[in-house]
C-alpha cells in the first residue's frame, strides 16, 4: 500500500490525505480507473469547529475537470474539538491512469464565525500505486 501522505494546515485545521488506486474494481479497456483517498481532519487548535462543507475540484489528466460541491463529509458535519480527529474514506472514478484532487472544507467556529480549510493537492496515480486488495 502507498505511505506517500498530503498534507497541509490552514487555522488551526491539519487535513491529510492518503489515496490508493483501487486495481481491483478499475477497468482499464473501459477506461475506468477506481482511486479510494482516506482523509484525516485534525483539529489542532485550541477552538472546536465544526465542519460544514466541502469543494473538492477533481481533474483528470484527459482534460476533464469536475467540481464537487455539498455539505458535510459522507453525510456527517462533525464537531472537531481540540486534539480530536475525524477521519474518512471516499472514492473518485478517473477516465485516466492520472490526475488530481484539491479543494476546500468550510468550518465555523462557536462564536459563528467561519473559514475555509485548504485540502491539498494529491495526486491520483495508477501507475505508481499499488492498490489495495478487493
Amino acid at each position: 500500500m502507498p505511505k506517500e501522505l498530503f498534507y497541509k494546515e490552514t487555522l488551526g485545521i491539519r487535513i491529510t490525505v492518503r489515496p490508493v488506486y483501487l486495481r481491483d474494481q478499475s477497468d482499464a479497456s473501459r477506461n475506468h480507473y477506481v482511486f479510494a483517498y482516506f482523509v484525516r481532519i485534525e483539529n489542532v487548535g485550541e477552538r472546536p469547529a465544526q465542519l460544514l462543507s466541502r469543494r473538492w475540484l477533481i481533474h483528470d489528466s484527459i482534460g476533464e475537470d469536475t467540481e464537487v460541491v455539498g455539505d458535510g463529509v459522507v453525510g456527517q458535519q462533525p464537531l472537531i474539538a481540540p486534539g480530536h480527529v475525524h477521519e474518512y474514506r471516499s472514492f473518485c472514478v478517473l477516465k485516466s491512469q492520472e490526475g488530481h484532487m484539491e479543494g476546500q472544507y468550510n468550518f465555523m467556529l462557536p462564536d459563528g464565525g467561519e473559514f475555509s480549510a485548504e485540502i491539498p493537492r494529491f495526486l491520483l496515480s495508477a501507475s505508481s500505486s499499488s492498490g489495495l486488495p478487493s
